[in-house]
């Protein structure tokens, strides 16, 4: 049986760059080479497309050659510039393994949807929805969801410190791996987070801090065929959750420790799956995302944010909430193509 040619793309041009090479090795360690042909497109931090051999640390170092993907639907694949002319690779699927800005934002999957060929994960308008943290807690509240009270400040826009009611969490509307997040303690640090915020996107979401456990669930799936997987909870010293931003993630965080499955009673771990699922569904989420959310001290679930392609590395939290449900990211890999390509889960 012939084995599906898979574009797996990794890098790209967000501060999540690093997340991202290190997800692809994770993806690219636990391919079944015997059902799939893997061809590696490393997307550099200045945006340059190059076909590589593997994702690595120094993967640019390797060979590589330049590469694009064809918008060009009777070509469905890739344009590898060798020797001045440009060879086609036929592609069966691509797996976007792409964090933040144009590469989980919808831009990516736009991209992909001109070319024809079919792609891991949500389309343009879940992606681009759940990226934007404001546009989310909106649509979820339409469904009877819980969010945090915020508010938005655009570009040039003012805030009034003494309007807002403290602590209060700042941060990009259109990021994440927290970069830019501040916690706010009280209204001489507002503006100073808010310039913080700034560097990442022009558009900051100011949020009540929600008192409660901070809990995430891993979903893999389509409309009503959904699989959740074991509900986890971030057990935090002290500041917020940041482990992409530490010097050795590989190793752990300083101020945090995901517990996975998360030690809640049954019924709260009942309930936040049902709600990541309700929030899932609201989103037009397809394929797979990770929900974060707050279960309070009261049993209320809040929404926190989606992740519409959550980190895949060797210390991220989706695939160990989906290995703790006993799916290993191998077979949640063949689901999310199966899923891609058929639109079902086989």
């Amino acid at each position: 049986m012939a084995r599906l040619k898979v574009g797996v793309i990794f890098g790209g041009v967000s501060e999540e760059h690093p997340v991202s090479v290190k997800s692809a090795q994770e993806v690219a360690r636990n391919l079944d080479l015997d059902k799939y042909e893997p061809f590696y497109v490393g997307i550099t931090k200045s945006g340059a497309w190059k076909l590589c051999d593997a994702p690595g640390p120094d993967w640019e170092a390797g060979r590589c050659r330049p590469v694009v993907l064809s918008p060009d639907r009777s070509v469905r694949g890739l344009l590898v510039l060798e020797q001045g002319r440009y060879e086609t690779i036929g592609l069966d699927l691509v797996l976007p393994v792409l964090h933040g800005k144009l590469g989980e934002d919808g831009a990516m999957q736009g991209l992909l949807e001109l070319s024809g060929i079919p792609y891991v994960g949500c389309d343009v308008q879940s992606s681009a929805l759940c990226m934007d943290k404001s546009l989310a807690y909106l649509v979820a509240r339409s469904a009877g969801i819980a969010t945090p009270n915020f508010w938005t400040v655009m570009a040039h826009e003012n805030i009034d410190p003494d309007g807002l009611t403290y602590p209060v969490f700042v941060k990009p509307a259109r990021s994440g791996s927290s970069f830019g997040v501040s916690k706010v303690s009280g209204k001489e640090e507002l503006l100073s987070a808010v310039e913080t915020a700034r560097r990442y996107d022009a558009k900051v979401l100011i949020e009540e801090a929600v008192v409660g456990s901070e809990i995430g669930c891993a979903i893999l799936g389509s409309e009503l065929d959904l699989f959740a997987g074991e509900v986890d909870h971030i057990s935090l010293s002290h500041g917020f959750f940041r482990i992409h931003q530490e010097d050795e993630p590989e190793s752990g965080s300083e101020n945090s420790t995901p517990i996975v499955p998360a030690d809640i009673p049954a019924e709260s771990r009942a309930l936040v799956q049902e709600t990541a699922k309700s929030v899932y569904r609201a989103l037009g989420c397809t394929g797979l995302s990770r929900v974060d959310m707050f279960l309070r001290d009261d049993g209320e679930v809040v929404l926190n944010e989606v992740n519409t392609l959550p980190g895949l590395t060797s210390y991220s939290r989706y695939p160990r909430m989906m290995a703790a449900a006993g799916l290993p990211l191998s077979e949640v890999i063949d689901r999310m193509v199966s899923l891609a390509l058929t639109g079902k889960i086989r």
